[in-house]
């Protein structure tokens, strides 16, 4: 019996982690704010988190993210919630 819920508890962590796969979303640089550690991108809907497209003030997991980019740049980015905030957690030009 045990080992049969060790098998099930194990089947769904793998089901969780691999359902939970970051989305790469295309967008443009309008701002940033290095000081602040925050870019803001006009993006495309964020099905992730069940979003429309619009304007949004992000925070960077990383600052010197903020670097390989500038404002106008098109970009895909990964967000996710961190601390209960945005956070661009990867980012690249188009």
């Amino acid at each position: 019996m045990r080992k049969i819920i060790l098998t099930v508890t194990g089947m769904l962590f793998l089901s969780a982690a691999t359902t939970a796969q970051a989305e790469a979303v295309n967008g443009q640089v309008t701002k940033i704010d290095e000081a602040a550690g925050k870019i803001t991108i006009k993006h495309g809907p964020m099905k992730k988190f069940d979003m429309d497209g619009m304007t949004m003030v992000f925070r960077t997991q990383e600052p010197a993210m903020l670097k390989t980019v500038k404002a106008g740049d098109k970009v895909k980015f990964e967000a996710d919630k961190v601390n209960g905030q945005f956070t661009v957690i990867k980012i690249q030009k188009n």
